[in-house]
């Protein structure tokens, strides 16, 4: 499984942290900025960059850092594919990631500890989509709407 990940200036600083874990823990990744701090950047450039990715490599995953969490979670969303969202805690993760497949974890680096950061990211990564069927129904709909938009 390769991951992606990136993060505008304000979530720079956990970005770099969640490149070291990933490291650490001997995951494929691709750090795809910002490569350094730069209070100009804009988190449209890193969003769209990871959301592109994933949204072409099924197998991919992303992670997306900035201040609230809210904007880089917008970008991805417009990708067909991308079932992004933002982690508020390790259950609602592994939740969204069994139930929705979700392929895109948002942190908001204002208001989350590196922690707790990092609690998800393992959620994250070690959560499998069930496949129920009721769960692949939904992502049947979902297709949908994207075909029809």
């Amino acid at each position: 499984m390769k991951i992606y990940i990136g993060a505008d200036h304000r979530g720079y600083a956990l970005k770099e942290k969640i490149a070291k874990w990933l490291y650490e823990m001997e995951y494929e990744f691709t750090d795809l900025g910002a490569v350094n701090l730069d209070p100009k950047d804009d988190y449209t450039k890193y969003a769209t960059e990871v959301a592109s990715l994933v949204s072409k490599d099924s197998e991919s995953l992303g992670v997306l850092i900035c201040g609230s969490g809210v904007g880089v979670e917008v970008i991805a969303n417009k990708f067909d594919g991308i079932r992004a969202f933002i982690g508020k805690d390790v259950r609602q993760v592994k939740a969204g990631r069994i139930e929705d497949d979700a392929n895109v974890l948002t942190i908001a680096a204002d208001y989350t500890t590196e922690k707790e950061a990092k609690a998800m990211l393992i959620s994250f990564l070690e959560s499998r989509f069930s496949a129920k069927e009721r769960y692949k129904r939904r992502l049947s709909d979902i297709s949908k709407i994207e075909a029809n938009n």
